[in-house]
């Protein structure tokens, strides 16, 4: 499995570049952002220096939207750093939520994202897209290469990323609710006529490694409340959409009962003041927190849900701590190991040679010299 992380663009870019920087020597295989260039900086611009201040991990949003920015003008985004940097971004896409709704907007349908994904992927991949009436591409972009990775809640957005998604993202991580969605995007691929194998899960929520007594776990619920909050936007949208009939399951929708509002401007913050009707049971399910050995256990049921890819929410009080956990305990964990030696084996004895009597036979070489060769040397 492998593990990336979440960043807010914060200023100063620089500590965003520092934490991206840290991550990949810890080895994480993914840096994403958040994307909402009212509350946080332009990632896109920070991208670039992700990208030039380390070697492989691969950079982009989660998720971006198809209403904040020219469908072109993304594609484009995406095909110029791998032109600078190589192949080495990432599309995590959606609906919309803080970016829109905080300009007093709404996300956009699924038809209007399925349009949005094709656009950006044929132009990011080097291919044509119809655009406005007129077949384009860019002329520059042929070798760019980029995946879309689609962040998805309810029945028709899962079904939408079994058909069309090279990857799909689930924001929470309840092992019941990840089992139930993977389910829904590999039925969906399997009807698209696609290997369900080919769509990628990336698993993304809170990350923090602490101790295990009740007052550290205290505190960690309380630094990761904020994201049963964020994730409560989305389910809303499904209680309204589809009412308890039984299309998404009460695990994930029971707990917004007690919600009554949502103030976007301390959205992904650590000490959201409109969370509170989030309780510590849905912060425990959806989040990962206590010692590494705890993480590593539900990673290890996450990946036998065929799990991809876990990604660390870093937005609370323990960034660095959680980070070096991870590189140190948990990726080595998680990631698998190849072995130099078989378990068990010993290398064969070495051969020791029969003594024998002196042979009669004449030496091959002589004293005077070896025999000619009657063989002529090649192009001789």
């Amino acid at each position: 499995m492998d593990v990336g992380v979440v960043l807010q663009t914060n200023p100063p870019a620089s500590r965003v570049i520092d934490l991206a920087r840290q991550a990949e020597n810890l080895g994480f295989s993914h840096v994403w952002t958040f994307d909402s260039h009212l509350l946080w900086e332009e990632p896109f611009v920070i991208y670039s220096q992700i990208l030039a201040a380390t070697r492989k991990v691969l950079v982009g949003p989660m998720v971006t939207n198809p209403a904040t920015r020219d469908w072109t003008v993304t594609a484009s985004l995406f095909a110029t750093l791998n032109e600078m940097f190589g192949n080495r971004t990432i599309c995590g896409i959606g609906r919309g939520d803080s970016a829109v709704r905080v300009l007093n907007g709404k996300p956009t349908s699924l038809a209007t994202l399925r349009e949005c994904i094709e656009v950006v992927r044929e132009l990011a991949n080097g291919r044509s897209a119809q655009v406005g009436g007129s077949t384009v591409r860019f002329p520059w972009g042929a070798a760019s290469r980029l995946d879309v990775w689609i962040a998805a809640y309810g029945p028709k957005a899962l079904a939408l990323t079994g058909e069309i998604g090279d990857g799909f993202i689930l924001q929470l991580a309840d092992p019941d609710i990840a089992a139930w969605t993977i389910r829904a995007v590999r039925r969906a691929a399997e009807r698209a006529g696609r290997d369900p194998a080919a769509v990628k899960f990336c698993v993304a929520a809170p990350a923090y490694i602490g101790a295990a007594d009740p007052l550290s776990l205290a505190h960690q619920r309380d630094q990761c409340r904020w994201f049963g909050g964020m994730v409560g936007n989305h389910v809303a949208d499904l209680v309204a959409r589809y009412g308890a009939d039984g299309s998404v399951p009460t695990a994930l929708t029971s707990y917004i009962a007690g919600r009554t509002g949502y103030d976007y401007n301390e959205h992904g913050r650590a000490d959201n003041a409109h969370t509170t009707f989030v309780p510590d049971e849905i912060v425990d399910r959806f989040c990962l927190l206590g010692p590494p050995e705890a993480h590593i256990e539900r990673l290890a049921q996450l990946a036998e849900l065929g799990v991809d890819q876990f990604a660390v929410y870093l937005q609370h009080d323990a960034k660095l701590a959680t980070l070096e956990a991870y590189g140190e305990t948990v990726i080595p964990a998680v990631a698998g190991t190849v072995r130099a030696t078989s378990a068990g084996t010993q290398p064969p004895a070495p051969v020791t040679p029969a003594t024998s009597a002196p042979s009669a036979t004449p030496p091959a070489v002589s004293p005077a010299g070896p025999p000619a060769d009657p063989t002529p040397a090649a192009g001789g």
